[in-house]
């Protein structure tokens, strides 16, 4: 499996996290779709099928990630 930059990968998590903290799913329709296109690429970069999963995955390949990250954890 080909995997994404970092760098890539550290922008779709802000990107979607900002987006979250501003309620987009709620918001306009292009809200929404912006939304759910970078939950798409995160998953896809990722190799998961749920935002959530891919959230913690991109998460474990960013520089200074630890093994047993607090994240995985709680993704239950």
């Amino acid at each position: 499996m080909l995997m994404a930059h970092p760098a890539v990968l550290k922008d779709l998590i802000e990107q979607y996290e900002t987006l979250l903290a501003l309620h987009a799913e709620n918001g306009s329709p292009a809200a929404q779709r912006r939304m759910d296109d970078i939950a798409y690429t995160l998953c896809v970069s990722t190799g998961t099928q749920d935002v959530d999963v891919a959230l913690i995955a991109a998460r474990h390949q960013l520089p200074g990630a630890r093994p047993q990250d607090d994240s995985v954890l709680s993704a239950g």
